[in-house]
């Protein structure tokens, strides 16, 4: 059996460390079982409360379980543990720069004071924010009464209290075993506690951390299979989250592998870790698992140390790393073994990056042995079959190959799979197009619209073909989730002849562009009936695993989270916010961006952090940048333009923004921007990243940067030198999280200049990425909740309404009526944690604000952090990514 490995001490430097992997995707922290001593050691317990402290300054807070198992920790090791905790949430929260511990050497010198600043702070946070958590059952105020402990100050709910005080054990808190004083609770309304809120500013819930019920492995390698499950391109984050997962697998890694990894990119690396762990021991895996020579292809670029995307940017800074002589040989039995038209298509389709890969294969020495493999690369290099020593032995060529003269030159010839399908779309045969694309059904559903478009512009007015119908709903009940769900949202919005659309090229970064589209408008005759097909199989997918739930809990807010795509490009980020997808700003007038990043040694860059500000019909209205540092009556302030940011600090901008101010003055829209003036990209930056700060979580007269305040961040990565993360919509006091960058071709050195761009493209962001034109979580979690569940809740800003399945009502009509909200059977009686307590559900949520429900069980995805959280193992948590995977086709 593989002992479970202990994370080593954290270095922000390095991104393969588990203890991060798990804080940062479940939010729990892993003990070893054989460090802990029989009871709980005095000065551990003692240094836990300097812990509490520190943890409560960035927003977290231990549950009991977690904080009874520290305090069976040798001092030292709780020291090392505590301080890895806290570089690891300063490193997420982009506070690591400045940011340190409160007590360096807790537990061994804690100074006397350290209960009293814990008990100050837990008073403030009573003060301003009254929706606090139970450290012990993980209820909120707002159901049961949130009280801090005399003398300990830690938090308790009443009736927790009241079952401790029936079991005999109400003298002592139950987390840190403290005598508690006659008055139990603390009073809230001090003159300290009134002052310690006004210095604080704490005014969100407390994040609560749990114990990982199992070894740090065995939760690692749950994540891992779940992200070796996705169909949909895992984000930057991810992709480095499996990186830190296969540099710690155990040995019998290939036995622990599900029998199909769907998505390429992610099986390629998994292989290509086999083979540098195994080398040619591992050619059985792969001759098992790889079927396209492009799978052989993104092997090759894993194996080279680069992401296997097989992008032109990746290839531009990509060096094959040469392949030992049986290594080769397997690889190429491997491609010998592929069908032949499917051989020869892959490598046309990736022809630049084959030609790189063959002079590492040498295909050509083992030409007897492997003649398809030979043909392919006679096909690909075009070589003359008169004149070259191997094109002469192909000079009759097997079917599908034919001879092609080309002047002097004579080469082979092949008409693939995408050739006669574009045949057939020139000719106006919409119908013969899709016989032809029903071969492959993924490539059907992309173009579902161009098929639409030319019947539409071919035949005015006429239904749907004979069969297309048939063979689209068989098309469909085979693709990714991805695909489908790309289709149903380019097709259910209405559109308008010479409307502006939105491309997102397939690259590294997020690159968008927006054009007029001219061409023939889908009607709603062909459009509405291909819409109900993708519902209908939506709902399929929902029940297809035979999971069923007594309940689900939805938001209503999960309509303004777009269903995520292209996450291959998405920014890391501190919440994994999809793009396009709109949220409410933090309450109150003032909002703080900023900016950071820090130049490598003997290279300048000068990053700058503006706002551009428009009017509500997108008319320039002004900005704030270097060149201007304050826009109105201090309506947006800048802190100061810096032209470098050596290390080891590096250099921080922020812009701080008084909405209500900015809207007086005339201003709807701010748009976010962030730029390189020295033409200097991204990824040349040892670290970079922008965000925002919720001013009102800002202590007075603290620092700049307080990392309880970080409300939101994202890497700035990629050979991108612009970036647009966000637009900010001053009159619903919401923004659209964009995540976009722009062409900087000639330099971008002021946003004046290009103001018109800008503000042309933010507007068609915002077009484009309107609920209707585009799925949403809202649309997958219904489809869930109604074919897994007979009773659904929702919850909305006035409560929540039950809505519950007709004894003559089908699944689809269920659907449409939970979908439109409409005809609710009822509102939700009490508290939501009482409706979920013992019940197994479906509960995908905005805010986790939920109290944790006593003994759930289920699935769980929430945006952000709260409460809910210190929900059981038992409910198990899902990502975005996760939700959309588990569409899967069976």
């Amino acid at each position: 059996m593989p002992r479970a490995i202990t994370a080593p001490p954290f270095d922000a430097r390095v991104d393969l460390d588990l203890g991060s992997f798990l804080l940062r995707r479940r939010g729990v922290v892993a003990v070893d079982p054989e460090e802990l001593l029989p009871a709980a050691d005095p000065w551990s317990t003692r240094g836990l409360v300097a812990l509490d402290a520190d943890l409560v300054g960035r927003g977290y807070l231990l549950t009991t379980q977690l904080r009874a198992t520290l305090a069976r920790l040798a001092p030292i090791r709780l020291a090392e543990l505590g301080d890895g905790l806290l570089a690891r949430i300063d490193h997420l929260l982009g506070a690591d720069r400045e940011h340190l511990p409160l007590f360096r050497r807790f537990p061994d010198a804690v100074p006397d004071h350290a209960h009293v600043l814990y008990s100050r702070r837990i008073r403030a946070l009573l003060l301003n924010q009254p929706r606090q958590t139970c450290a012990h059952c993980g209820r909120r105020s707002t159901e049961a009464g949130i009280g801090a402990l005399a003398p300990c100050a830690h938090l308790l709910c009443a009736p927790c209290l009241d079952g401790l005080e029936a079991q005999g054990r109400g003298a002592r808190c139950p987390l840190c075993g403290t005598g508690l004083s006659a008055g139990t609770y603390l009073g809230e309304d001090s003159s300290a506690g009134r002052k310690a809120a006004e210095v604080s500013g704490l005014d969100q819930a407390l994040r609560p951390l749990r114990l990982v019920s199992a070894s740090q492995l065995a939760a690692a390698m749950a994540e891992f299979h779940r992200l070796l499950a996705r169909r949909t391109p895992l984000s930057p984050q991810d992709r480095d989250d499996l990186a830190a997962l296969l540099a710690h697998a155990p040995a019998d890694l290939p036995q622990r592998l599900p029998e199909r990894i769907p998505l390429r990119e992610t099986k390629a690396a998994v292989l290509a870790a086999l083979l540098r762990r195994d080398g040619a021991g591992a050619l059985p895996v792969l001759a098992e698992r790889i079927d396209t020579a492009t799978d052989v292809l993104r092997l090759l670029w894993s194996w080279s140390g680069a992401e296997p995307d097989l992008l032109p940017a990746t290839a531009r800074r990509l060096r094959l790393r040469n392949v030992p002589r049986p290594l080769r040989r397997g690889l190429l039995e491997i491609l010998e073994a592929l069908p032949q038209a499917t051989l020869f298509e892959d490598l046309r389709r990736h022809r630049s990056a084959w030609l790189r890969a063959g002079e590492l294969l040498h295909p050509y020495e083992h030409r007897s042995r492997f003649p398809r493999v030979t043909a392919a690369f006679v096909l690909l290099r075009e070589t003359d079959l008169r004149t070259h020593e191997v094109g002469r032995e192909f000079a009759e060529p097997p079917a599908p190959l034919r001879v092609v003269e080309a002047g002097e030159h004579t080469r082979l010839g092949f008409t693939g799979f995408a050739g006669r399908v574009e045949t057939r779309l020139a000719a106006g045969d919409a119908a013969g197009a899709v016989r032809v694309l029903a071969a492959r059904p993924g490539e059907l559903v992309r173009r579902l619209h161009h098929v639409l478009r030319v019947h539409a512009a071919t035949a005015p007015g006429a239904p749907l073909p004979d069969g297309l119908a048939e063979t689209v709903a068989a098309a469909l009940a085979r693709v990714a989730p991805g695909p489908l769900l790309g289709a149903y949202g380019r097709l259910r919005g209405a559109r308008t002849a010479g409307e502006r659309r939105l491309y997102f090229p397939r690259g590294t970064v997020s690159l968008a562009h927006a054009k007029e589209d001219h061409g023939t408008v889908v009607p709603a005759e062909l459009s509405d009936p291909v819409c109900a097909l993708i519902e209908a199989e939506l709902l399929r997918r929902g029940a297809a695993g035979g999971e069923r739930y007594e309940l689900a809990l939805l938001d209503e807010g999960l309509v303004d989270l777009v269903a995520p795509f292209a996450e291959r490009a998405a920014a890391k980020t501190l919440v994994s916010v999809p793009r396009g997808s709109r949220q409410p700003l933090p309450p109150g007038d003032r909002l703080r961006l900023f900016v950071h990043w820090m130049q490598p040694e003997h290279l300048r860059v000068d990053l700058d952090l503006s706002v551009a500000l428009y009017d509500a019909r997108w008319n320039f209205h002004g900005l704030c940048d270097y060149t201007n540092l304050v826009h109105g009556e201090r309506a947006a302030v800048h802190s100061g333009d810096f032209t470098t940011a050596p290390p080891p600090d590096g250099a921080t901008e922020f812009v701080d923004l008084d909405l209500d101010r900015l809207e007086r003055g005339g201003a709807r829209y701010a748009v976010v921007i962030v730029f390189s003036y020295n033409d200097v990209p991204f990824e040349d930056l040892d670290e970079a990243f922008a965000g925002f700060l919720d001013l009102g979580a800002t202590p007075a007269g603290g620092r700049h940067y307080h990392p309880r305040a970080v409300r939101q961040r994202l890497d700035l990565q990629g050979d991108a030198k612009v970036s647009v993360p966000m637009i900010v919509d001053l009159a619903d006091r919401r923004y659209t999280w964009t995540d976009l960058n722009t062409g900087a071709d000639g330099g971008f050195h002021s946003v004046y200049r290009h103001q018109a761009e800008v503000g042309a493209l933010s507007r068609d962001v915002l077009a484009h990425f309107s609920p209707e034109n585009r799925a949403t979580l809202w649309d997958v979690a219904c489809a869930r909740a109604a074919a897994c569940t007979d009773e659904v809740a929702v919850r909305g800003a006035d409560g929540a309404r039950r809505w519950r399945r007709g004894a003559a009502e089908t699944v689809e009509e269920f659907a449409a009526r939970l979908r439109a909200l409409r005809d609710p059977d009822g509102a939700v009686a009490g508290p939501l944690t009482d409706l979920l307590a013992g019940r197994r559900a479906f509960v995908a949520l905005v805010n986790g604000d939920v109290p944790a429900p006593e003994k759930a069980a289920g699935t769980l995805y929430r945006l952000y952090p709260g409460p809910v959280d210190a929900a059981g193992e038992e409910l198990e948590r899902w990502t975005a990514g996760d939700l959309v995977s588990a569409l899967t086709p069976g």
